[in-house]
């Protein structure tokens, strides 16, 4: 994937995603890779993104809004960020 075509919020859950998840590293993680279809999230890992976009982006993540549609690419992942940021 090539880093400079991403913005800053891609970026910074690109880079946590290559460091937490091992399986990540080995598989190619572009905007569009099905996360949970691939097995590169579980649910665990979706507990861990959370946690991480919630202390990264000051966001608040409901309950409610755990669902994989939320989860499920980098692509899908920034922009449900882009849309809690703006919402708060």
């Amino acid at each position: 994937m090539d880093q400079a075509t991403l913005d800053t919020i891609e970026q910074k859950i690109h880079v946590f995603l290559l460091e937490k998840f091992p399986l990540a590293r080995t598989s190619h993680v572009s905007r569009d890779t099905s996360l949970l279809e691939s097995g590169i999230l579980d649910s665990l890992g979706i507990l861990d993104v959370v946690a991480f976009l919630e202390s990264e982006f000051a966001i608040t993540i409901a309950d409610e809004e755990l669902v994989p549609d939320n989860f499920r690419s980098l692509g899908t992942l920034s922009a449900f960020v882009r849309q809690k940021s703006g919402a708060e």
